[in-house]
């Protein structure tokens, strides 16, 4: 809690007891001041919360961004291994039944020259 949420909290509840005696005494003047010091002590209050609330993220934004490039790392090196599995498993693929990866090698350059240059009539 820092000194504006203090100071605006103490204001509000001062113009709440000003409203309160103000209504007693049924004084527009007091009625008036009681609640002008309870908007502007709401708002000091809120603008201290606010203060605090950012004062904490700024103080917690190393950590976070710490434990993100963690993530992050451990993110990759699970993509890196992956793709390694992935093209070991390929690669063993292909030794086991080469003719039919050439066919399909094969397969797939016709089908890409002729999305390429279509048909010639």
């Amino acid at each position: 809690m820092n000194s504006d949420e203090l100071k605006g909290g103490a204001r509000y509840v001062g113009g709440k007891v000003e409203k309160t005696v103000g209504d007693a005494v049924d004084s527009r003047d007091w009625k008036v001041d009681g609640v002008v010091d309870q908007v502007a002590g709401a708002a000091q209050h809120t603008y201290g919360r606010a203060r605090s609330v950012i004062e904490d993220a700024i103080d917690s934004a190393p950590e976070l961004a710490d434990e993100a490039r963690d993530r992050l790392k451990v993110a990759g090196e699970r993509v890196v291994d992956g793709a390694q599995r992935g093209g070991k498993v390929a690669a063993q693929t292909v030794e086991d039944s080469p003719v039919l990866w050439a066919l399909a090698a094969a397969l797939g350059g016709y089908a890409l020259a002729w999305f390429v240059h279509g048909r010639r009539d």
